[in-house]
């Protein structure tokens, strides 16, 4: 039982590394991306770097904190994906909600 324990907190820190490698990477990617577009000073432009990079960092902090919290799950890959919705609605609703949404918008 320590095995299984131990195998899934060290899965869950593979996953956790992982997701916050790539959301890093990819969120100053595209920082840089807005920065050469929008900005034209480099000291703007590293900042938008920076500010990506941190968005990043958040979002798989947020994540990993879940997934190590989650103490019902099955595996560290089930707990960073988000839940799947089961709740339908029904025509009636949807058409009362776009009345309100027009109604607030015709005033």
């Amino acid at each position: 039982m320590e095995k299984k324990k131990s195998d899934d907190v060290n899965s869950k820190w593979d996953a956790c590394l992982d997701i916050t490698a790539r959301r890093v990477v990819y969120s100053s990617l595209g920082g840089a991306f807005a920065g050469l577009l929008f900005f034209r000073s480099p000291v703007t432009r590293w900042a938008s770097i920076a500010f990506g990079a941190g968005l990043g960092i958040g979002s798989a902090y947020t994540d990993c904190s879940r997934a190590f919290d989650a103490s019902s799950s099955s595996s560290a890959s089930a707990a960073l994906v988000a839940p799947i919705s089961t709740e339908t609605s029904s025509p009636s609703s949807v058409s009362q909600v776009n009345r309100k949404f027009l109604f607030a918008f015709a005033l």
